[in-house]
């Protein structure tokens, strides 16, 4: 798989060599495998952990297609946390995927707490059909686990002829610009635009000036980060991946990038009924919790819950966004935030 890349933030992973010497991770035991052990080696930690087959195959292609691409912090790296959140029942192994359809340019597929890619595999089939048929078309995917590197989705249906964007929002680890307590997630966003005789154009970046992920890595090896990357608990610029992990990381592009979060939260939470960041535990610890990422491919201007008529979970959105604005109080510049998630909200109550 190839494709012309042009990646910011969740996109941008330091190979190990760039890392300080002694800290790459290459020197003692490193060991050389090829990308089918990678994914022989994820596919069969998977089963013991207890994912069913079906859910562990492509779930174990994506760990391999990461580091295929260099971005380790969506690789190997993860594996054993995958694992242990199948084994502690933070993600259900063995879940079915369910697909509806409640519009003709609309597909949602519940993935039951079960892993995304199962998910994503049942509905894109249905949604590339979709936009062919009607001209646009959109799925979510919600009550999923991590989905992986977002442009790996869109590429797919580039590769189909069709033009496709992603949002995929995620824990909270970023606060809004000028508060301290993380309300909005890493939250993605991934282009891709097929183009004739060559691979498609594929653009994959996070509101975060680099994926959490990274901070992990860097952390796992003892490695410093470079400045301006995150923040500590208390709000200061780090330069310590552990004291990171416990803090926030920097939005990309100051406030413009912690709008473009809020956008994420909206479009991939908000419009489709899942939940936000914020109440969504981290990936790197065996709290339980669950987090709804959704894929929305083309334009959404002008989408509305109404129209699209996707189930929502109720009155519990308007109690969620209001908790989340109180978390994000201390400056002027945050307050907003709130009111536009819960605006949001109400208008899923109705819907």
């Amino acid at each position: 798989m190839s494709a012309t890349r042009t990646s910011t933030g969740a996109g941008v992973h330091s190979p190990a060599s760039t890392l300080p010497e002694g800290q790459d991770g290459h020197d003692h035991d490193t060991e050389t495998i090829s990308l089918d052990e990678i994914e022989r080696l994820a596919f069969a930690a998977l089963c013991r952990a207890g994912t069913g087959p079906a859910n562990a195959r492509p779930f174990a292609a994506s760990v391999a297609a990461a580091e295929a691409q260099g971005l380790a912090s969506h690789g190997l790296l993860r594996l054993p946390t995958y694992c242990d959140h199948v084994a502690c029942g933070k993600v259900d192994g063995r879940a079915r995927p369910v697909l509806s359809q409640p519009r003709p340019g609309v597909a949602v597929v519940d993935a039951a707490t079960g892993f995304a890619h199962p998910a994503i595999d049942l509905g894109l089939p249905v949604v590339a059909e979709a936009a062919r048929r009607n001209g646009i078309a959109l799925l979510g995917i919600t009550n999923s686990y991590y989905c992986g590197v977002v442009g790996d989705h869109v590429e797919r249906l580039a590769r189909e002829g069709l033009v496709a964007l992603g949002f995929v929002n995620a824990p909270a680890s970023i606060a809004p610009w000028g508060g301290i307590t993380p309300l909005f997630g890493t939250n993605p966003i991934a282009f891709a635009s097929p183009v004739a005789g060559a691979d498609p154009i594929v653009i994959d970046q996070s509101s975060s000036v680099v994926a959490r992920g990274e901070i992990m890595l860097r952390a796992k090896m003892g490695a410093n980060l470079p400045e301006g990357w995150a923040f500590d608990a208390d709000g200061r610029p780090t330069n310590d991946a552990a004291a990171a992990l416990r803090g926030r990381l920097m939005p990309a592009g100051g406030n413009k990038w912690a709008g473009q979060a809020l956008m994420v939260e909206i479009l991939a939470a908000a419009l489709i009924g899942a939940q936000f960041g914020f109440e969504a535990s981290s990936f790197a610890t065996m709290e339980g919790g669950r987090r709804v990422p959704a894929k929305l491919h083309r334009d959404r201007s002008g989408l509305s819950r109404q129209r699209l008529r996707i189930p929502g979970r109720g009155a519990d959105r308007r109690d969620a966004a209001a908790t989340g604005r109180a978390g994000a109080r201390g400056t002027p510049t945050c307050r907003p935030v709130g009111r536009a998630l819960e605006r949001c909200s109400d208008r899923t109550r109705h819907a």
